[in-house]
């Protein structure tokens, strides 16, 4: 055995390589061993994340009775790429597998256990929050290197079994999909187009943001496609439906307001940008609750997540390559 970054034990072979760095001095790197081992957990991470994005899956899991056997099945899926990735590494520990265990089986079996219901739902949505934004994934899955972040793998396995909680074992519909059909593509880039005036002035007076184009310009055009589409299909997707597909939809049909309901989703979404690059970012809490409001109508329109999921992924691409963000 030999020690990788922060201390961690990793096996021999598959500990972290010294590079020179450009001043002469070491930085740490990552074997290639190292990537070769971690590789099938993500991918079996990857391929859950995928399933619960297909209706067809959903459709299949939904018809396993009873509930809680569908539960039991979503939770072994949240477990077994830490197993593996946990076998590959030799760095299996105990305690943060039963702490994995454990809140993996809370998600999972949070519908089987309470009656469903506005109250249950926000309890959810709060636990998951609080789960996700925590540094427990850090804890649990240990970096063997300083550059490869391994908790990013149980960042992505919250998401999946939370989405799969809902829609699983709720059963709850929210329009969910990898791909926006055509209408969702016209309506989330009109929203898109609505959001930019009311963003951009915001973030003029606040000077939250200032023009840079981060990339040369040739190159400008594909990376900002390349930004779009993992955003969309990523972090995008997530929060377009905890927060548009559930948070707000939950919310409309426990007050019968849809306004309210897309005005407390909206600034939800803005709190949960708190923390954004330095705790308490307050510009970006305004910013986010506006593109809320946008992603909060488009969903309106639409009557799926994906057409907020095209108005937000094509916000984050303008951001990051027009803004420098």
């Amino acid at each position: 055995m030999a020690y990788g970054a922060m201390g961690r034990l990793v096996p021999a072979g598959l500990d972290a390589t010294m590079k020179p760095d450009e001043k002469g001095g070491r930085r740490e790197g990552i074997a290639p061993a190292m990537v070769w081992a971690a590789a099938p957990a993500l991918l079996l991470e990857l391929a859950f994340y995928l399933a619960v994005g297909f209706a067809g899956v959903r459709r299949s899991f939904e018809k396993i009775q009873p509930a809680g056997l569908r539960a039991l099945l979503l939770a072994g899926s949240g477990l077994a790429p830490y197993l593996l990735l946990s076998a590959r590494l030799g760095n299996f520990r105990m305690p943060e597998f039963l702490l994995l265990a454990g809140l993996v089986g809370v998600l999972s079996f949070w519908y089987v256990a309470a009656k469903k219901g506005a109250l249950a739902d926000c309890v959810f949505l709060g636990v998951a929050a609080a789960v996700y934004l925590s540094r427990v994934f850090h804890e649990i899955f240990p970096s063997p290197a300083a550059h490869m972040q391994l908790e990013a793998l149980g960042r992505l396995m919250w998401v999946h079994v939370g989405i799969g909680a809902v829609v699983g074992v709720r059963g709850w519909e929210a329009g969910l999909g990898f791909w926006p059909a055509g209408r969702d593509w016209r309506i989330g880039l009109e929203h898109y187009l609505f959001f930019l005036p009311a963003g951009g002035a915001a973030a003029y007076a606040m000077r939250a943001v200032k023009f840079h184009v981060a990339e040369p310009l040739w190159r400008a055009p594909l990376v900002a496609v390349g930004i779009f589409f993992a955003f969309l299909w990523g972090v995008a997707l997530a929060e377009e439906f905890f927060f548009r597909g559930f948070l707000q939809q939950m919310l409309e049909k426990a007050w019968n307001s849809r306004v309210g309901a897309l005005i407390a989703a909206s600034v939800l979404f803005g709190l949960a940008h708190l923390p954004f690059r330095g705790f308490p970012n307050w510009k970006w809490v305004v910013l986010a609750t506006l593109l809320g409001l946008s992603c909060g109508i488009a969903y309106w329109r639409a009557g799926s997540v994906r057409a907020p999921m095209v108005t937000h992924a094509l916000v984050v691409a303008t951001w990051k390559t027009l803004l420098g963000g």
